[in-house]
C-alpha cells in the first residue's frame, strides 16, 4: 500500500482509451466512445472479485459511505453506530444525510468493541457501521447477530482493507453494504474514487440515481430520463476508472507483496517479549496494509515512536495524537464548526463528546504504533528495516 507506488503500462493503456476516445464522463455520448466503458467494467471486475450481485463507483470513499447510507434510507435523526478510532470521513458522511453519528469503544482489534455497540443501541440507532481500520476487520459475527436482534443495517467501512476476507468471504460483502476507497494512497488507487457493493438491489437503484442528481438511467437519452427523487452529484470519471481497472487486477499482486512484508517485519518484533500485535477475529485475514503492535505503556509507546523516526524508519503512526483518525482531536465534530448552520435535530441529538469517557479506546490507542506496508520496498530493504525497527523498540525498553 498505495497502489500509485507501481503505475505502470496497465495503467497507462487503460487510460489512453479514455483520452483517445475523448469521453471523460461515464455517462452518454455513446457514438464517441469507440467502445469504450471503464467505470461499468471496473464496476463488473469488482462485483466478480467481491462476490457480490451490485457495484457502484462514485467520486471518493466518503461519497461513497453518504451515498450507501441514503440508499438505504438513513436521514434526518437517524443514528449511526461508529468507533472512535477511523477517518474523519466516517462521521463527516453521516452528518451530511443529518443523521447523527454515535461513537463507541474499539477493543484490542482497534475496531468496533460490539459489548460497547450493544450498550449504544437507542430505537433511532439504524446502521451499526464497523470500520476495518488499517487492513483487518471487527468481529463480524458478533455484529450480525446485533443487526438481527435490533433490526438494524450493517453497513463496512472497508476504506482501507479491500483485499481482507473473513472466514472466506471478501471485506465489504458481508453486511448489507460495503464502501472502499481508491483515493491516492489506498491499497488500489483511482486517484480519487470509491465504491460501494451489495446484494441488495434495491440500494444499488437508489445509489446510482442518488449519485447522479437522481437520473434514472432510462432511456436512449441523457435528457430525457427521469428524476424519481433528490440526487446529487457523486459520479466518478471515466479517467479515474480507467486507473482503477487497471489496478484491481493487479490487487493480488499487491496483497502478496504486502504480506511477505508485512510478515518479515512481524516475524522480527515478536523476538520482543514486550511487543504484542492487534488481534485479528478467528476467521479473518488482514490485507496486510499495516502493520499494528502495542507496547506495554503510553509512555514506553511514544519514546519508540520518537525512536523509530530517528532511526530512519518512516510510515509509522502513532494515533494517539493523530489529528484525522482518532477522537481526541476531532474539534470540528465535537464543537460543532460548520460553514453552514446545522440542523437543530442534529445538534441536541449529539452526545456530548467533550465529556464522555473513552478511556477503554485510550487503553489500546495510546499504547498503539502503526506502520505502513509499502508496495516499493525489495526483500532486502524490508529486512533491513526490519532490524532498525527491532533496535529503536528495544532501546527503548
Amino acid at each position: 500500500m498505495p497502489g500509485f507506488e507501481l503505475f505502470g503500462d496497465k495503467e497507462r493503456k487503460e487510460v489512453n482509451d479514455v483520452l483517445d476516445s475523448g469521453v471523460l464522463m461515464r455517462y452518454g455520448f455513446d457514438g464517441m466512445r469507440k467502445g469504450h466503458w471503464k467505470a461499468k467494467e471496473l464496476e463488473a471486475a469488482l462485483a466478480r472479485r467481491m462476490q457480490v450481485s451490485h457495484v457502484h463507483l462514485t467520486s471518493s470513499g466518503t461519497s461513497a459511505l453518504t451515498v450507501a447510507l441514503a440508499s438505504a434510507g438513513v436521514g434526518s435523526g437517524d443514528e449511526v453506530i461508529m468507533p472512535t478510532f477511523t477517518f474523519v470521513a466516517s462521521f463527516e458522511s453521516i452528518l451530511m444525510l443529518g443523521a447523527v453519528p454515535v461513537l463507541v469503544d474499539i477493543d484490542d482489534t482497534l475496531t468496533l468493541d460490539p459489548k460497547k455497540v450493544e450498550k449504544a443501541i437507542t430505537k433511532k440507532t439504524k446502521v451499526i457501521m464497523p470500520v476495518h481500520m488499517c487492513g483487518s476487520m471487527a468481529d463480524l459475527d458478533a455484529l450480525k447477530v446485533l443487526c438481527k436482534k435490533h433490526e438494524l443495517l450493517l453497513l463496512e467501512d472497508a476504506c482501507q482493507a479491500i483485499g481482507g476476507s473473513y472466514k472466506g468471504k471478501p471485506l465489504g460483502s458481508i453486511g448489507d453494504l460495503g464502501c472502499f476507497s481508491f483515493d491516492y494512497v489506498k491499497t488500489i488507487t483511482c486517484g480519487e474514487g470509491g465504491a460501494l457493493i451489495t446484494n441488495n438491489k434495491a440500494y444499488y437503484e437508489n445509489a446510482h440515481k442518488y449519485s447522479d442528481h437522481g437520473h434514472d438511467h432510462i432511456g436512449i437519452d441523457r435528457g430525457a430520463e427521469a428524476h424519481p427523487f433528490l440526487g446529487y452529484n457523486f459520479r466518478i470519471s471515466e479517467l479515474n476508472a480507467a486507473v482503477g481497472l487497471a489496478q484491481v487486477a493487479r490487487l493480488d499482486e499487491f496483497i502478496n507483496i504486502q504480506q511477505r512484508n508485512y510478515t518479515i517485519l512481524r516475524d522480527a518484533l515478536s523476538q520482543i517479549p514486550e511487543v504484542t500485535f492487534r488481534r485479528v477475529p478467528e476467521g479473518g485475514e488482514e490485507n496486510y496494509s499495516f502493520l499494528n503492535f502495542f507496547l506495554p505503556t503510553e509512555k514506553l509507546t511514544q519514546k519508540a515512536h520518537r525512536k523509530l523516526g530517528e532511526n530512519g524508519v518512516d510510515g509509522c503512526f502513532y494515533w494517539f495524537d493523530n489529528n484525522w483518525h482518532y477522537y481526541r482531536k476531532w474539534q470540528h465534530l465535537t464543537e460543532m464548526k460548520s460553514l453552514g448552520k446545522l440542523p437543530e435535530e442534529v445538534v441536541k441529538s449529539l452526545p456530548d463528546y467533550k465529556n464522555m469517557d473513552f478511556s477503554a479506546s485510550d487503553h489500546w490507542m495510546e499504547r498503539t504504533i502503526s506502520c505502513l506496508i509499502k508496495l516499493g520496498w525489495k526483500e532486502n530493504e524490508t529486512q533491513e528495516r526490519a532490524n532498525k525497527m527491532v533496535m529503536a523498540v528495544r532501546s527503548v525498553l
